[in-house]
């Protein structure tokens, strides 16, 4: 093997691929007229940028996934240039997902999203053979709302789970897990071993907002539940320990990816053999450093098909 040739990809991610319209208005929204704001195109889709910030985090990292053929290979360089290697397919009918998000003031979102090829996810664009090698398979939520890319993606969790690989998941979206129903979702990742929920998506699987009694439903399914809470910081618990680790105060440009970037420092500690604790601590940290950029994806791997503008 050369010294340039990439390492063996030690994660699997499995998620969307989107490109991020992130809409920032100077001010309110005024309804039938114009607003000016500042308008950015960046690569995007949680697993995406997951696997991005792993690769920032020092994990040899594959992401598979679908996009629009006429992406393909600008997708694939963008997963490139952020490290992580690209396990992509061609979608000759869809185009590429897309996201709208729109930021109010201190950086809070809204989305609009348009799944496209994402929701053509198959078996057939799985790298199963990739299993003989890797240590951990991660599931973005996002890929368990449609029936097709559901069913390949839990046939995947299903033959790592038997060969042993650990299988984590994040819930993803709370919209879309009130619209398929968390007991559902619940069932569709009975094979994960980690969830990553953040509080409005474990308020929703467990059907209370007691911190308490979230932690206990969890982990009576799940061997670890990390939940995200934000500028509360985040907590993490098994069936004997529970711990909880305060978010760092930063100057806040923009939360989207925050999320991904949590659970990317929390699995590339866990990787390196890290106690729950370090892991929780290099979590929010990294939750935190992403705020402080525009986009879901570390600064260095954001390259920009278009800057920011004035509309």
């Amino acid at each position: 093997m050369s010294a340039s040739a990439p390492l063996r990809p030690r994660m699997l991610v499995i998620g969307d691929v989107m490109t991020d319209v992130i809409v920032r208005p100077d001010g309110p929204l005024v309804v039938g007229s114009d607003r000016r704001a500042k308008i950015g195109l960046y690569p995007g889709g949680s697993g995406c940028n997951q696997a991005a910030w792993l690769a920032h985090f020092g994990i040899p990292v594959a992401f598979a996934g679908r996009v629009g053929r006429r992406d393909l290979a600008e997708q694939e360089q963008a997963l490139r240039d952020a490290g992580v290697v690209p396990v992509l397919s061609a979608d000759d009918e869809r185009t590429t997902g897309m996201l709208i998000v729109l930021l109010s003031e201190g950086g809070e979102r809204s989305f609009l999203t348009d799944r496209g090829a994402n929701d053509g996810l198959s078996a057939e664009d799985l790298p199963f053979s990739m299993l003989n090698e890797i240590d951990l398979v991660h599931v973005s939520g996002y890929s368990l709302f449609t029936p097709g890319p559901r069913e390949a993606v839990m046939a995947m969790m299903a033959v790592a789970r038997a060969r042993g690989i650990t299988v984590t998941v994040d819930p993803a979206s709370v919209g879309f897990l009130e619209e398929v129903g968390p007991s559902n979702f619940l069932g569709w990742t009975s094979d994960a071993s980690i969830i990553f929920p953040n509080a409005e998506e474990a308020a929703c699987l467990t059907g209370t907002r007691n911190a308490a009694e979230q932690i206990r439903f969890l982990t009576a399914r799940y061997d670890l539940a990390v939940i995200k809470r934000g500028a509360e910081g985040a907590e993490a618990a098994n069936l004997s320990v529970r711990l909880k680790a305060a978010a760092p105060k930063v100057e806040v440009a923009d939360t989207t990816g925050a999320g991904d970037a949590f659970l990317a420092g929390f699995l590339a500690a866990h990787l390196a053999g890290k106690g729950v604790d370090v892991c929780l601590e290099r979590g929010v940290k990294a939750g935190a450093e992403a705020t402080t950029v525009f986009g879901g994806r570390p600064k260095h791997g954001n390259p920009l098909p278009r800057v920011w503008g004035e509309v």
